[in-house]
């Protein structure tokens, strides 16, 4: 498969290139294209393009890796996009994200750039896989993320629609986990935005951790217990509800004329 590989920590992350060179050694030829910065919780984003005008490229070198390396002043699906409509060359089979020094669970996934990079793939027919694992402030166990996200690349690419699967990882080493399990999304995420201010002029926002138990079934809960998640994420989708347009036409009804 040619696989693009990303992240939203920058290019000089250690997970991303413990990432890269476990896909090359599976055999996969690999591209890598990922912000100069750390652009966390970019989610998505990528930026006013059509005002932006063009945007710088630096080529990296990763000896001995004979991989091509590239880094963008923009967002991760910036360059996702890119290299999807063939700016860097052929289009990928698949895009992988990560690894991300901490867990993308729950509703942190809609922030998540690393999850976000991957699901900008999806949306324009590419397959994707986003992985992160478990904060640390001792270190981080990449290989065991790297296997995961190696594994998961010839499942993904037999689907018939394009799908992300997010993987989370506790912070362990391969054979310390207790498994690989479906999860269902958190209610929350791995921290939790608790409150909001203004204050001469600025706005400060605090960050909490985990403050009650998860549900056992969902992806933070599996990972505090040592598993290894899988999440299929489908994008942006329709919600399975009706009468909007009957709502708002009801409404101005009263006004001059219906559409």
């Amino acid at each position: 498969m040619r696989i693009l590989v990303t992240n939203d920590d920058g290019v000089t992350a250690p997970g991303l290139r413990v990432l890269a060179e476990a896909l090359h050694h599976a055999g996969h030829d690999v591209l890598v294209v990922a912000p100069d910065s750390d652009r966390s919780g970019a989610g998505a984003a990528i930026g006013a393009l059509h005002q932006s005008g063009s945007i710088p490229v630096v080529e990296h070198r990763w000896d001995p890796l004979p991989i091509r390396v590239l880094s963008l002043d923009a967002p991760p699906a910036t360059g996702v996009y890119a290299a999807c409509i063939g700016g860097f060359g052929d289009p990928p089979d698949a895009v992988v994200s990560g690894i991300n020094p901490g867990a993308n669970t729950g509703h942190l996934v809609l922030h998540s750039g690393t999850v976000g990079a991957a699901l900008t793939g999806a949306g324009l027919g590419v397959p994707g896989v986003a992985v992160s694992m478990k904060w640390s402030d001792d270190g981080y166990h990449w290989d065991t993320a790297a296997r995961l996200a190696v594994a998961a690349c010839p499942w993904i690419e037999s689907l018939r629609d394009p799908v992300v699967l997010n993987i989370n990882t506790p912070n362990v080493a391969f054979d310390d986990l207790r498994g690989v399990r479906e999860a269902r999304l958190a209610s929350y995420g791995e921290v939790w935005l608790t409150s909001a201010h203004t204050r001469a002029g600025d706005l400060r926002m605090e960050l909490e951790g985990r403050t009650h138990d998860p549900d056992p079934e969902s992806d933070a809960a599996l990972v505090l217990s040592g598993f290894a998640t899988v999440t299929p994420l489908v994008g942006i989708a329709r919600a399975d509800v009706d009468g909007g347009a009957e709502a708002i036409r009801s409404r101005i009804r009263r006004g001059a004329g219906a559409p």
